[in-house]
């Protein structure tokens, strides 16, 4: 008797939003942006974090999203097979090949981008200030996750960006500033 191919992983991720996020640590993504990536994943996201510095991500698999550190053989000149993408804005300053290519998101309008951090060497154009506003259980798996990278210091809950939302993703994304202003006057 023949066995049948597994299909449910690749059943699983059919139909799902993707979103790839680059950081140089774990704990600047929790810091940053865990709350919003939490909410995210429990939306049904796909996430994955790509670390460009070798650190525990056991903080990441609190937060319910995938990870991996970046390997030297890494294709960075691959065209993004991700609607949706963030950065930290050191990784930005940091990696030329990526900054180039999320200007090249930015510029043909292809997907969501999302940047958070204050130390971007140049401003990206065309993105703007954007809140998230965290869940209840975001705040709780983000204030775990930054217990285990050793931070006890309570969650704000509201995450703040700067982002760009294509047309196409405007009224589906939790980060597009009319929805956040809906959401913060709740």
């Amino acid at each position: 008797m023949s066995e049948r191919p597994q299909r449910s992983h690749v059943v699983s991720t059919l139909g799902k939003y993707h979103l790839q996020v680059t950081a140089r640590d774990a704990a600047d993504v929790v810091r940053s942006a865990g709350g919003w990536l939490v909410d995210r994943s429990m939306a049904g996201w796909c996430v994955t974090v790509v670390l460009t510095d070798d650190c525990d991500t056991a903080p990441l698999r609190i937060l319910g999203v995938n990870s991996r550190v970046e390997q030297p053989d890494d294709d960075t000149a691959a065209p993004l097979r991700s609607l949706s993408l963030a950065a930290s804005a050191q990784a930005l300053s940091d990696d030329e090949h990526l900054r180039a290519e999320v200007l090249r998101v930015v510029r043909r309008g292809l997907g969501e981008v999302t940047v958070w951090g204050d130390d971007l060497a140049e401003p990206i154009p065309g993105v703007e200030s954007v809140h998230h506003v965290l869940s209840a259980a975001a705040r709780a798996f983000k204030a775990r996750a930054l217990l285990a990278i050793g931070i006890a210091e309570s969650v704000d809950p509201v995450e703040v960006f700067r982002g760009r939302t294509t047309s196409l993703l405007a009224g589906y994304s939790d980060l597009t500033p009319s929805v956040a202003r809906s959401l913060a006057q709740r």
